[in-house]
């Protein structure tokens, strides 16, 4: 997987590196950390494109993000891709979860999914709520889930 900052510039590390990198400079620097997980997706025609992010929120002083992009041609059911969603932001946390308990960094999986019945996507919600949270991740979704549903959307959009 190619990891990269929002403007394009690729990360010169292992992501479990550039991100133990980037906690310590910006804690150093003075700054209470949270960081935020999510994956959001986009059909166009035989392409499904998914962009999942690592964002790192500066308490009262902004944030900022590392991209990832993937492609497959696989077909999906929409619940389907939401779970998919929600499995490639649960395995980036987890491989980062150790850094953020030894760092003392907060830490969400935000899910794409809407919590309201009448979308689509809520088909998906009972099952990603509880492999979030069975994984023992804090979990939002929409419209709470801004790293899925509005940084990785700007990606993949």
């Amino acid at each position: 997987m190619i990891w990269r900052t929002f403007s394009g510039e690729p990360l010169k590390l292992p992501v479990k590196n550039a991100v133990e990198n980037t906690i310590v400079r910006e804690t150093q620097a003075g700054y209470h950390l949270k960081v935020c997980i999510g994956t959001d997706s986009q059909v166009r025609g035989q392409e499904t494109e998914f962009a999942t992010v690592i964002v790192f929120l500066r308490e009262k002083h902004g944030g900022f993000m590392f991209i990832c992009n993937d492609k497959t041609r696989q077909k999906y059911s929409i619940k389907e891709r939401m779970l998919v969603e929600v499995a490639k932001s649960i395995e980036i946390a987890y491989e980062l979860c150790d850094l953020f308990n030894k760092y003392d960094v907060d830490m969400e999986v935000h899910a794409d999914i809407n919590t309201n019945p009448q979308f689509k996507s809520n088909e998906a919600l009972r099952e990603a709520m509880g492999y979030i949270l069975g994984m023992g991740f804090a979990f939002k979704a929409k419209p709470e889930a801004f790293a899925s549903s509005s940084c990785a959307n700007k990606i993949v959009n």
